[in-house]
C-alpha cells in the first residue's frame, strides 16, 4: 500500500490567511484525493524501468562480447552511461542482473519452451514437427542467436563457479523444465516422463543450437524437427490424426 503524503499548505502552517493567523475559516481545507503522487510516481517507475532496461541491455552486450567475468558492474553502468549506483538501486548484484536477464528470456519466451508450432493441436504430429523444424531454423538464422547462445554458455559457467549463483540457475532451468512438461501429455508414454522428457528437449533445443551456430553445413538446423520427433512422440497433447 502507498502512502500518499501532503505537505501542509499556508492555512495549515499559519504562514497564509488573513494576518496570517491560521486557516481561513470561510475557505475549506484541502483535501486529500488518493491521486497527488500519481503523477511523480508514474514519472519514477518510468524512469525505473527505463534505467533497467539500459542496464540488461549493457550487461547482455558486454558479457555475450567479454564473459560475465571479464566485464564488471562498473562496466555495465558505464557502457549503459550510467553510475554503479544506478545498478545497486535496481539490482542486489551481478548474480541478481543476470537473473534478470533470464527471466526477460523467459517473459519474451527466448529459447526456454516448446515452439508454438509444436503445441498447435490442430494439426496432425508431422505436420507439427515439421513446422517445428522451420521455426528452429528461422530462430537461428536471426541476428541474436548467436548472442543468446554466447550468454546461455556465460551462464552456465558462472553458476558452476559460483555455487550461490549456481542453484539459483538450476532453479531457473527446473522452472523452464516445468513449463515444458505441462505442455505434454500426463503420465508417461513409452515409460518416459513428461519432466524426462522435458529435461530431454531442453537440451536438444540447447545443444543443437551451440553446434549449428558453429559448424551450419554439417549440423542442419533442421535436425530439431527429427530429434523432437524422437523425443516427444505421442507425448504431445491433440488430435494426432487432423492434417
Amino acid at each position: 500500500m502507498i502512502n500518499v503524503h501532503v505537505e501542509p499548505g499556508p492555512e495549515a502552517n499559519g504562514s497564509g490567511g488573513q494576518g496570517g493567523g491560521g486557516s481561513d475559516p470561510g475557505r475549506p481545507a484541502p483535501r486529500d484525493n488518493g491521486f497527488a503522487d500519481t503523477g511523480k510516481g508514474g514519472r519514477r517507475r518510468e524512469r525505473r524501468e527505463i534505467t533497467r532496461t539500459a542496464l540488461l541491455g549493457a550487461a547482455e552486450r558486454l558479457w555475450a562480447e567479454r564473459g560475465i567475468h571479464g566485464a564488471s558492474l562498473d562496466d555495465v553502468a558505464s557502457s549503459a552511461g550510467l553510475t554503479k549506483g544506478a545498478v545497486y538501486s535496481n539490482f542486489a548484484g551481478k548474480t541478481d542482473l543476470l537473473l534478470a536477464l533470464l527471466e526477460s528470456y523467459t517473459r519474451d519466451r527466448i529459447g526456454t519452451d516448446v515452439c508454438d508450432e509444436l503445441r498447435d493441436a490442430d494439426r496432425s504430429t508431422d505436420k507439427r514437427f515439421e513446422r517445428a523444424g522451420h521455426a528452429y531454423a528461422r530462430r537461428l538464422a536471426g541476428e541474436d542467436a548467436r548472442l543468446l547462445a554466447l550468454l546461455l554458455v556465460e551462464f552456465w559457467l558462472y553458476g558452476m563457479r559460483d555455487f550461490a549463483a549456481g542453484w539459483r540457475l538450476a532453479d531457473w532451468y527446473a522452472e523452464r523444465r516445468e513449463a515444458i512438461a505441462r505442455g505434454l501429455k500426463l503420465g508417461q508414454a513409452d515409460g518416459v516422463a513428461a519432466h524426462d522428457r522435458a529435461a530431454l528437449a531442453m537440451a536438444l533445443d540447447f545443444g543443437l543450437a551451440f553446434q549449428h551456430l558453429l559448424d551450419p553445413e554439417r549440423v542442419p538446423a533442421q535436425l530439431y524437427a527429427t530429434g523432437m520427433r524422437l523425443l516427444l512422440g505421442d507425448a504431445l497433447p491433440g488430435d494426432n490424426t487432423v492434417a
